[in-house]
């Protein structure tokens, strides 16, 4: 769907600026758009970078073993099935920890890994189909929780903030209202699923 929406934007430009004589103000533009773009590419790449890095430390050195021991009583209720000191719920624990902290692209790997090993750990009969489980962890990685909004604040610094971090309250409250929203409406849905399977 996006390439159709980028694509029409981009046609309308260029029809724009032919109609109204500006290609020359377009072209300028592009080129322009196209260094900061770059720019900004490698300011997140470095801030991802660091924090993936610091994130596979920690699973190998075993702390995440330890915040998962920690996360269980919680995350058992919410992923019902799962072994608490299981792979899957290892990732899922790195995938909500890289969310909490705020990054983003950086916390998509653990979903990914978490996805893998949910499926591996639950045998579910068609692989086509996501559980319970898998559709829990997509809503939370979706609407998650953020205590330190590492992204955003590293653009807000790029394009020139001097309080890079004064967004935290109303991050908290929207992240808390956003999450706690997003897993009443996905209990709802699953009891709803399973009255209707009865």
């Amino acid at each position: 769907m996006m390439k159709y929406v980028m694509t029409v934007l981009i046609t309308a430009a260029f029809l724009f600026a032919a109609v109204s004589g500006r290609m020359d103000t377009l072209s300028s533009a592009f080129l322009e758009e196209c260094g900061s773009a770059v720019q900004l590419a490698i300011t997140l790449t470095g801030v991802i970078a660091l924090w993936s890095g610091l994130m596979r430390v920690a699973q190998s050195s075993g702390l995440t073993k330890k915040l998962a021991a920690l996360a269980s009583p919680v995350l058992s209720k919410l992923f019902r099935g799962l072994r608490r000191s299981g792979k899957a719920m290892q990732y899922i624990t790195l995938n909500i920890t890289a969310n909490i902290l705020g990054l983003g692209n950086a916390s998509t790997p653990f979903g990914l890994e978490a996805m893998r090993e949910i499926e591996k750990e639950e045998l579910s009969p068609d692989p086509q189909t996501a559980s319970d489980n898998m559709i829990t962890l997509t809503v939370m990685n979706t609407a998650s929780l953020q205590l330190i909004p590492t992204t955003a604040a590293a653009l807000r610094l790029k394009y020139g903030s001097a309080a890079p971090m004064e967004i935290l309250p109303c991050v908290w409250i929207s992240s808390v209202c956003t999450l706690t929203a997003a897993l009443i409406c996905c209990g709802i849905c699953r009891h709803a699923g399973r009255r209707r399977r009865l």
